[in-house]
């Protein structure tokens, strides 16, 4: 046992006890008694030196104390259990590969192409999960990442698979027509919406093509992601800067139109990495390649 660190049972006792607001209704999920679940909170609470739960007669609340080390504690066990699938995927037969990557990007470009993976490697699993902002691959039980940047993330190994080129303004048709006049005017009718990872797109779109700018174009309403952005285009809530890979067959479809022709190039690219390492497992570089592969196409 590692010096300081209570054991794993009291822990899950304790995490159960918390999340469940009973020593009974924990004692029943983790089958066990409710005197050994009993027991093993009071122990914890003895080994801390710290009262994790206020007790009134057959009732239990989280102490201010408790409550933060009850949401830290859910934290690793859930990264543990992460950790455990994950092992036990890899030993099993087959290989496997867990991919973080963008919502909208897997959504709309990676998802729909990977019956083609498994047509060609049919043995090889992959799993996705979302990462919206940069990490560290030591933090993040991944094998690789998908990732959006203007460079390639510090210490990894891995290949550019597309720029992004440009963003253009969309809205839906039956916004636009309910607009009075067309053109940048239009543009001003029309509420703009806001990616907060990308808080400086309008005001660089206007500054680009030259058009007036005016603060009323910072008040509109502001998404986390791309897949909230373009609900909000569908909904007819106003306009947005979306990348032109990810409108180009909306806008073809009529789903989506452009206000204005006008666009903002940008610098920016789609990358696939990993950390560095003197050796790469087989389905790591198929899959590489396979990116590759798609993306030039």
């Amino acid at each position: 046992m590692r010096k300081g660190i209570p054991s794993l049972g009291a822990l899950q006792a304790f995490e159960a006890c918390a999340r469940l607001g009973s020593f009974s209704r924990a004692a029943e999920e983790l089958s066990l008694t409710h005197s050994a679940v009993f027991r093993q909170v009071e122990g914890l609470e003895a080994r801390l030196g710290v009262t994790l739960f206020n007790r009134v007669r057959r009732r239990i609340s989280l102490t201010t104390q408790g409550a933060e080390y009850a949401a830290r504690i859910r934290h690793h066990l859930e990264q543990l259990q992460k950790d455990t699938f994950g092992l036990m995927s890899r030993s099993g037969l087959g290989r496997s590969l867990h991919i973080a990557t963008l919502p909208t990007l897997a959504t709309t470009w990676l998802i729909p192409r990977l019956a083609d993976f498994q047509r060609h490697w049919p043995d090889v699993q992959i799993s996705l999960s979302v990462r919206t902002h940069p990490f560290q691959f030591a933090d993040v039980p991944v094998d690789g990442a998908i990732y959006h940047a203007a460079q390639p993330w510090p210490n990894t190994q891995g290949v550019m698979l597309f720029r992004e080129q440009e963003l253009v303004p969309v809205c839906s048709s039956q916004l636009l027509a309910r607009a009075k006049v067309k053109g940048a005017g239009a543009l001003a009718q029309l509420t703009h919406l806001h990616m907060m990872t990308r808080p400086d797109a309008w005001p660089s779109w206007y500054e680009h093509n030259a058009v007036p700018f005016t603060p009323l174009v910072l008040g509109g309403p502001r998404y986390e992601l791309f897949t909230m952005l373009l609900a909000a285009v569908d909904a007819g809530l106003g306009v947005a800067l979306v990348p032109a890979f990810v409108a180009r067959e909306h806008i073809k479809s009529g789903r989506y139109v452009m206000p204005v022709s006008a666009t903002l190039p940008v610098d920016t690219a789609y990358y696939f990495g990993y950390p560095k390492a003197d050796s790469y497992p087989e389905a790591l570089t198929l899959f590489e390649s396979w990116l590759k592969a798609q993306a030039a196409g």
